[in-house]
Parts: structure tokens; sequence; C-alpha cells
């Protein structure tokens, strides 16, 4: 059962396509909700992955720890959480993490994530893990920007209301994030990202992107 439960990812995603055959194309509505925030982590002048705490509605956490309380002191620790942690990291896979980096109209490449936990604090469920990218960005890369987002609406992912995103320690005073494009006067760059998000393999929408910009004073 946990293990099904784990897989919730899959489970969802599919039951969204299914559904999608049976009513001619009509929208999914998001049957779970997670509340995010981000950790842009820095490194020597480069930005080297991104860090996520992904909080789970109250349905989902009741419906996904019943039955991991196995010395029934009533507390659900890592331990009792490691075994559907890890299941619901290899089941993200298949997704890409549902986590879409972008810089100069190209997609940046994730690895596998690193340092991946569940806590249970408040009657809520989180899920806490790193996705370094393959290749280093730049601080100064133009247009880099991430969005966090199920391309079927299944699964809803909503910006935390108090510091979505913030950076790791060292980044420089000058680096800014923004949720939605970015406008400058007299600069597409709201366009460009628009494009760069439309041509993944999975298109999403860059309304939510978060951008990074260092060129600031």
């Amino acid at each position: 059962m946990h293990v099904l439960r784990g897989h919730l990812w899959a489970v969802a995603v599919a039951a969204a396509a299914w559904l999608a055959t049976l009513t001619g194309g009509v929208r999914a509505h998001p049957h779970v909700w997670i509340t995010v925030e981000t950790t842009v982590l820095y490194d020597k002048g480069q930005f080297t992955g991104l860090r996520h705490r992904w909080t789970f509605d109250e349905y989902y956490t009741a419906m996904a720890i019943e039955g991991l309380d196995k010395n029934k002191d009533g507390i659900y620790d890592r331990d009792e959480l490691s075994e559907l942690a890890k299941v619901n990291i290899d089941g993200l896979k298949e997704f890409g993490y549902f986590t879409y980096p972008v810089v100069a109209g190209k997609d940046v490449k994730l690895k596998d994530p690193q340092d991946y936990w569940l806590e249970h604090k408040d009657n809520a469920l989180s899920l806490v893990f790193t996705v370094p990218f393959v290749e280093p960005v730049p601080q100064n890369a133009k247009d880099f920007a991430f969005v966090v987002q199920d391309p079927e609406f299944f699964i809803a992912f909503l910006p935390a209301k108090t510091d979505p995103v913030k950076f790791s320690d060292g980044v420089p005073k000058s680096c800014k994030a923004t949720i939605g494009n970015p406008k400058h006067e007299g600069d597409d760059a709201d366009e460009r990202l628009a494009k760069a998000f439309a041509q993944l393999a999975r298109p999403v929408s860059a309304t939510k992107a978060v951008s990074i910009d260092c060129s600031g004073p």
C-alpha cells in the first residue's frame, strides 16, 4: 500500500491522461496541492542547483503517512519516512522532478537528486531535496529562470506566501529573484522566456517562472 501511495506522482499524471481521453481533452483539475519553497544554490560565481521544500496538502499528508508510525509514538521521524521518501524521489524522475530551469533560451539539465528526506511537522508532510545542475550556470547568465509546474495540472504547485525563493550563502547582493516574467522597458526578456519554456519537451507556462538576475548594482 505504501509503495502505491509513494507512486502518487506516476498515478496522478497517468490518471490525468486517462481522464483527458474520456472527456475529450478537458483540462485536468489538481488533485494534490503543494506549497513550494526553493533555495537557489550558489558557489564561486555560479549557480549550481536548486534545493526544494515541497509541503503537501493535509489530505495527501493524511493518506501518505497512514501506518508509517511504526513505534506508535505519534511522531513520524525521518527513519520511518525514509522508504516513502525514496519511492517519491524515484517516481519523480520520470517527470523531471517537475522542475524546469532554462538559460539563454535552452533547458538546463538536472542531475539525480541529492540529500533528500521527508519531514512531518504541524500535521504537514514536506519533501526536501536538491537537484544539482549538470552544468553550473554563471551568475551573469542572461535569461536564467526556472519554474516548478505539472504540465498536466494534476498537481498544483503554489509558491509559499513568505520567502518562496531564497539564495544560499555567498550570493552577490545584486542578485534578485522575480516571480513572473521580467518586464524591462525596451527589453523583450519576457517574450524570450515564454518561448524558451514553450520549447521544452514538456511545455510549461512562464507566467509563474522565477527569473534570476545579477546585473543590478
